[in-house]
Formats: structure tokens, C-alpha cells, sequence
């Protein structure tokens, strides 16, 4: 009994050095402030506003399979009329909509990609300003792909733009790239992969959306941060399917189909198969976002080593967002069983939208999931499935350049990689491209965040010219 308490004793004394060496760090590192607020809204920035909501008015929505492309044919006229000596000079080709623009440099070395893709989501449900209006109001410009992600688009056709009436050649080849099917994970993208292939085009980093400007990224930490997405999650849809020889209602037996599919969902929600873990860029994200926060979370953010065991199964309920990062995920979307209130199915089945960790990826993540439904007699049907993307080197030399740039563009504006638990086209350039950045240079408040494939999506006016000089001084950068 006493040797256990010189134990117990001796641990106890161990961690509360370990505590206060984590507080002394804490303490003995400086605490910082984000310093960066994009300027009021000038005559630059309405003309911008007014170029985006052109583009805006242009209906493109996109479906799973559309073939009708007459709102983008429509979209591209507008940009060739706001664009003119991106259409004169460089070499433009059309792959079924998509878009592919080559712009000769003065080497080869290294070329560069920015892309952004032109479709929208729908816009459906009670709108306060028009979806498709355009509409300049509030400091703000209202409507779909405002946000998702004409700003961008916009963007980098105006950099282009205006460094070609200035008359300067870049140092590298740089294309531009935009995609019809983004927003459901189509065709586009791998068509304009197929053609850089053809041309035997490697290039050294492209940027495409994904992370931002976002203001407060973790509750707690106020300001605005360049969250740079370094890689994306994989994805899956599978559908699990319980079946029996169904029955009148009046006399229902034990485990029906509609019981088994409830069950297997209950469990998985309890307790999910999915292993946590702080990534290596999760870590840096956390570490480098400390500083900024409360002393509190500073402490805890800034001493992962320390508090990580505790903070892991934590942080999903307190950002769903960031436990996000640490995990696989299945979200439980689509469920189907009688189609009369009076029979029992003769199957019923749930459809589950899953995310991939690199620490559990694509085919373990399912074998897991596959593991959990045959123990309630369910049936896997994987519909569709991509493992996560290679990640960006955070300490390599394009991350290194796109966190210089947006240190030269919006001085006082803290960096950190993010990684994307959505999906972009960019995951399908990874054949042609090691950095894939994920980064949109725009600010997105609590608003933006909320209207992107929701109601009143809209971008800020006042932010648009910062994106323009981003990828103005990212195209300089090369020279």
C-alpha cells in the first residue's frame, strides 16, 4: 500500500511539472493579435463588384450529368467582354465548357496554375436579395457564387488583366483553369488534367479554392487568418441496406429492417470505429493559430504534446469543423424504407457521406464501416470513392511562397495551413501537380460561411481588390 502511493505520489508530481512546464511556455510565449482588416471599399473595389455581378447574373447552375451548357457559354461571353486581353493574347481552348487559358513565359520551370470553377450550386428556399440580381447593397454583393467562387474567378482574370496592359512577362508559364463541374465532382476538371497531361505539362504549384481569409477560424480566437488547405479529405458515398420478408404493420416482429438500420446508425453515432489523430498539419495549424488565443485555450492549443490525449475526444463537440480534422467521419444523409405507413419493408436502407483520414484512409475507413453494418445484418454498397490527396509539404518551397505573397498583400495577416474536409477540383491535378494550395484570397466572415450553398450567399466588396494584388504579386513572385 505504501509503494502504491509513492507511485501515485511520483505521477502526480510528474504532472504538475509537466503542467507547469507547459505554462511557463505558455507564458514566455508572446501573445499576438491579428492585425489585418481589408480597407474600406473604394472606386476599385465597386469597379470589381460591378465585373463579379456580371458574372454572377449568369445562371450557371450545375446537376450531376448536365449536358446543357448555355449559362456558361453565356458566362464566358461576359468574361471575354470584361477580360478582353486575357482572350487577345493568351492561348484559350474549351473542353466541353472548361476552361483552359496558357499564358507563354520566359522559361518553362515551374509553371503555375490558378483555377476556380464557374458552376454554382442551386439556389433554392426564401432569399432576401435575388440569387441571380447581382445586386450591390450593404457593402455587400448578394447572390450565388458570389462567395463559391466567382470572387476568385474574377480575381485572377483581373490580375491577369491588368499585368498584361502593363505589358509584363512572367518569369514562368502560368495557366488558368475553371471547371463546370465542380460542384458535383465531374468530369471538368480531369478533361483539363487530360489536355496538361497531353502537353506533358508538370507544373510546380496551382491555387484553387478551399481554405480563405476566414474570421475567427476557432471560437475563441478572434480576428481574420489566411487558412491555407495543404490537402483534402477522401470521400465515399455507400449506402447500407437491411432486408426481410416484410409483413403487415398490426404484427410487427423483432428486428425489422427500419429496427437494424436505426440501430446500426445509433451505434456508429455512440461509437464511431474511427480513430483520432493530430496530423502533422492539424499540430501546425493549432500551434501556429496559439498565439492568438486566450490564455486558456493558448495554454492548451500551444501543448498538444501535453494536452492532446485530453483535447481529442473534446474537440469534435467543441468545433465540429476542427474534429473534423482529426478524424474519418460518416454523415448519415439519405434514408429510405415502406412507402406505406402500414408495412413493414422488405428492406430499408441508410446512405452515409464519408470523409477519409490519411491515418485511416479509403480502404481501411471501410472495411471499418463495412465491419460495423454486418453485425446488424446490413449490406455495403460503396456508390462512388476517392482516398484523400497527397499533401502539401508545409515547410517546401511553394507553401513557403503563397504564405511570402500573402504576407506582401495583407500585411499583418497571420498564416496557417488548413485542411479541407469538402472536396475542390483540385484533387484531380494531382497527377500533374506536387502543391496543390487551397487557398482563396477573400474574406470570409461568420456570413459568408453561412451563405455558401445556403441562403443570401455574398462577398464583401471591400476584399475584392486584396484578391486581385494576391494573385497579381503571386504571378510577380516568379520573377
Amino acid at each position: 500500500m505504501k509503494t502504491l502511493l509513492i507511485i501515485i505520489c511520483c505521477l502526480l508530481g510528474l504532472l504538475a511539472a509537466l503542467v507547469l512546464i507547459a505554462v511557463v511556455r505558455t507564458l514566455l510565449t508572446p501573445a499576438k493579435k491579428s492585425a489585418y482588416t481589408a480597407p474600406p471599399a473604394d472606386e476599385n473595389a465597386m469597379a470589381l463588384a460591378e465585373k463579379l455581378a456580371r458574372m454572377v447574373r449568369c445562371q450557371t447552375v450545375s446537376h450531376p450529368g448536365q449536358t446543357d451548357l448555355a449559362s456558361f457559354l453565356e458566362l464566358q461571353k461576359v468574361l471575354e467582354e470584361l477580360f478582353p486581353l486575357v482572350h487577345q493574347r493568351l492561348e484559350k481552348t474549351v473542353i466541353d465548357g472548361n476552361l483552359l487559358f496558357y499564358w507563354k513565359g520566359k522559361s518553362r520551370e515551374k509553371p503555375i496554375l490558378l483555377m476556380s470553377h464557374q458552376d454554382v450550386v442551386p439556389a433554392e428556399g426564401p432569399w432576401t436579395h435575388e440569387p441571380f440580381a447581382g445586386e450591390i447593397s450593404d457593402g455587400k454583393l448578394w447572390g450565388r457564387g458570389t462567395a463559391d467562387t466567382k470572387c476568385s474567378l474574377m480575381a485572377f482574370f483581373q490580375a491577369v488583366e491588368q499585368l498584361l496592359a502593363e505589358g509584363f512577362e512572367p518569369a514562368c508559364d502560368v495557366y488558368l483553369a475553371s471547371s463546370c463541374t465542380e460542384e458535383w465532382g465531374g468530369d471538368g476538371a480531369p478533361k483539363l488534367v487530360a489536355e496538361l497531361k497531353r502537353r506533358g505539362v508538370e507544373l510546380f504549384m496551382l491555387c484553387d479554392e478551399g481554405g480563405a481569409i476566414i474570421s475567427e477560424p476557432i471560437g475563441g480566437i478572434h480576428g481574420n487568418f489566411a487558412m491555407v488547405g495543404v490537402f483534402e479529405k477522401g470521400k465515399a458515398n455507400v449506402r447500407f441496406t437491411a432486408r426481410s420478408a416484410g409483413g403487415h404493420a398490426s404484427a410487427p416482429g423483432k428486428n425489422t429492417p427500419v429496427d437494424r438500420v436505426a440501430a446500426f446508425v445509433h451505434s456508429m453515432q455512440k461509437h464511431p470505429p474511427f480513430r483520432k489523430k493530430f496530423l502533422p498539419e492539424v499540430t501546425a495549424m493549432f500551434g501556429r493559430l496559439a498565439p492568438y488565443a486566450p490564455f486558456g485555450l493558448r495554454l492548451v492549443l500551444g501543448n498538444l504534446w501535453l494536452f492532446g490525449p485530453i483535447l481529442k475526444p473534446i474537440l469534435p463537440s467543441i468545433s465540429a469543423q476542427a474534429g473534423a480534422m482529426l478524424q474519418t467521419t460518416a454523415a448519415f444523409t439519405v434514408l429510405s424504407g415502406s412507402e406505406a405507413y402500414n408495412v413493414l419493408p422488405q428492406e430499408a436502407s441508410v446512405g452515409a457521406n464519408m470523409r477519409f483520414i490519411p491515418h485511416q484512409g479509403e480502404q481501411e475507413s471501410l472495411a471499418l464501416i463495412q465491419a460495423r453494418a454486418a453485425k446488424f445484418g446490413l449490406e455495403t454498397e460503396v456508390l462512388l470513392s476517392n482516398d484523400f490527396s497527397s499533401p502539401v509539404d508545409i515547410r517546401g518551397d511553394a507553401f513557403k511562397l503563397v504564405e511570402r505573397v500573402i504576407g506582401e498583400t495583407f500585411p499583418g495577416l497571420p498564416v496557417s495551413p488548413y485542411v479541407m474536409t469538402g472536396a475542390t477540383d483540385a484533387y484531380f491535378y494531382q497527377d500533374v501537380c506536387k502543391n496543390c494550395i487551397r487557398f482563396s484570397p477573400v474574406v470570409f466572415g461568420p456570413e459568408q460561411m453561412k451563405g455558401m450553398h445556403g441562403l443570401d450567399e455574398c462577398i464583401e466588396v471591400n476584399c475584392l481588390p486584396g484578391a486581385v494584388q494576391f494573385y497579381v504579386n503571386l504571378i510577380r513572385a516568379q520573377n
